[in-house]
């Protein structure tokens, strides 16, 4: 029993899954979601370092 070339597995042609704008705005999503993280962490840390250094009241 023999296959036609080409009709299963990996050897046929390959496809475009994506075009670029797609993949750009998918990349630029993603730096923009580090940028936000990363501001947000600073953020918390600087207001819970100034919360500690205000002490507590009595």
């Amino acid at each position: 029993m023999t296959r036609a070339s080409g009709t299963a597995g990996f050897q046929g042609r390959s496809a475009t899954v994506a075009s670029s704008r797609l993949t750009n705005a998918v990349a630029a999503s993603l730096a923009v979601a580090a940028l936000s993280l990363c501001l947000i962490v600073t953020l918390t840390v600087m207001s819970t370092k100034a919360t500690m250094a205000m002490g507590l009241p009595i």
